[in-house]
């Protein structure tokens, strides 16, 4: 019989982590997570997709490469998935010490985990379309040039040269997704597209008051993360560790994502949304675009949902 296939991802409680761990769980692996606190009870995503009894939870301080190494012995997992640290870009701004360190100092942490536990365990990475700042007309590939202009965006670009740096010294197998944005119904409230839709949801139900929000023109590529984690996957199947941009290739205007959510619910969005200058970025992206042609070409990943279903999905 084959090997059992053994996962750990960090970072499990946010929103890809239950994701990826259900299509694990499908696939056939002993799945494992990390938290930052002593898992006294499951998180709450996990027991959204009724998978809570089926992943064996760990605490582990990110950064501590002792910690990590000892948790990765005990473990013995074939792959790691490193979602883990800050994921707020506006927050960063207001707290760029603590972004900047947890994510890089983080994922250093992890990668000499695996050096000293077992340099053979496959290693991803979750980097972010905000390292390449603003791609203007042109969607961004593997080979665009990183322009972050956020403490967030600064922290998720050093990681990158991390994973590459320990690819190129140690040989690990260490490769980094540059994820563009995606969503889902298990998104925190506290992100604009959930936001968006939970206000659209409570006007139609007859709470009255306004949605304020920021810059309504930029553009992001928005897809669906249950169908990300398939990517992630296969880039630890492939032969030699590479990175990737994940994206559908197609970028709207936060009016447009404003605009489908509330026609959802039968409201003109211009009735109930405002644009407060007061919520604008110190920087922010105007259009951000990824091209997945690699993916597809190398993984035969392709993202099938684009914008509008997105949004139809998330609603539910």
């Amino acid at each position: 019989m084959a090997a059992r296939r053994i996962a750990l991802i960090v970072g499990i409680s946010g929103q890809v982590g239950p994701y990826l761990a259900q299509f694990l769980l499908d696939k056939g692996y002993d799945v494992h997570g990390t938290t930052r606190q002593a898992p006294t009870s499951p998180p709450a995503n996990l027991v959204t997709l009724n998978i809570a009894d089926r992943v064996k939870l760990h605490r582990l301080d990110l950064g501590d490469a002792d910690a990590a190494a000892g948790l990765f012995k005990q473990v013995t997992p074939t792959e790691i998935y490193n979602l883990a640290g800050p994921s707020s870009v506006g927050r960063s701004f207001a707290e760029p010490r603590d972004s900047y360190g947890a994510i890089t100092l983080g994922t250093l942490g992890l990668l000499e985990g695996v050096r000293r536990a077992d340099p053979t365990i496959r290693f991803y990475n979750a980097a972010s379309s905000e390292c390449f700042g603003d791609t203007g007309p042109t969607p961004a590939t593997e080979t665009t040039p990183f322009r972050p202009v956020s403490p967030y965006a600064a922290a998720k670009t050093a990681a990158f040269w991390e994973i590459a740096s320990f690819r190129d010294a140690y040989g690990l197998f260490a490769c980094s997704g540059i994820v563009f944005n995606h969503e889902s119904p298990l998104r925190p409230a506290s992100f604009v597209t959930r936001k968006i839709i939970d206000a659209a949801r409570r006007i139609a139900a007859g709470t009255p008051g306004k949605l304020a929000l920021g810059r309504l023109d930029i553009e992001r590529d928005w897809g669906w993360a249950p169908e990300y984690v398939d990517a992630m996957w296969r880039m630890l199947q492939a032969e030699s560790p590479e990175d990737y941009v994940l994206a559908t290739g197609e970028s709207r205007r936060l009016e447009d994502f404003v605009a489908a959510a509330f026609s959802s619910f039968s409201l003109d969005w211009r009735d109930h949304v405002e644009s407060d200058p007061s919520l604008f970025r110190p920087v922010d992206i105007a259009r951000s675009t990824g091209n997945p042609e690699k993916a597809r070409r190398k993984l035969g990943w392709a993202a099938r949902h684009r914008m509008a279903d997105v949004v139809r999905m998330t609603i539910g």
